[in-house]
């Protein structure tokens, strides 16, 4: 059983996290430029076995497709091109970022550490396959 990859898809940076091998813990991994984002996925993807790519899908509170959805439709299409193996999924990334921010609050980090872009689109990516697994678990439960 491979990795599941989250990837928070964003205009300058993109946040990526990853599951433990058992698919059971979602991790943030890093950001990276969106400019270099196939590089990196090349390059981890040689590393690691991952079996599924979950991509935040960008909506509003009306349930239609947020301004980025413009960038991520294209890229999740590159992907799977590039990728034609490894299944890509969207997952609802509504108030991702602002649980991030939460999250660091009630982790206790300083204001100046909480303004820190690239973390808050880590823990952005790590709700998103965090979310995307336990729907997953409730799925297969009934």
């Amino acid at each position: 059983m491979g990795r599941l990859l989250s990837i928070d898809y964003g205009k300058k940076r993109t946040g990526i996290a990853v599951s433990d091998p058992l698919q059971i813990i979602a991790n943030g991994l890093t950001t990276v430029e969106t400019s270099g984002i196939f590089d990196f996925l090349g390059e981890y993807l040689q590393k690691e076995e991952v079996s599924c790519i979950v991509v935040g899908l960008p909506r509003q509170m009306n349930n239609k497709p947020s301004e980025n959805m413009k960038r991520v439709e294209p890229f999740v299409n590159r992907l799977r091109k590039l990728y034609p193996r490894i299944p890509v999924e969207y997952y609802d990334e509504r108030f991702s970022s602002k649980m991030a921010e939460q999250t660091m609050r009630d982790a206790g980090l300083k204001k100046k550490d909480r303004r820190n872009k690239e973390l808050i689109d880590e823990i952005s990516a790590a709700i998103i396959l965090q979310g995307y697994m336990e729907s997953r678990r409730i799925k297969s439960e009934k």
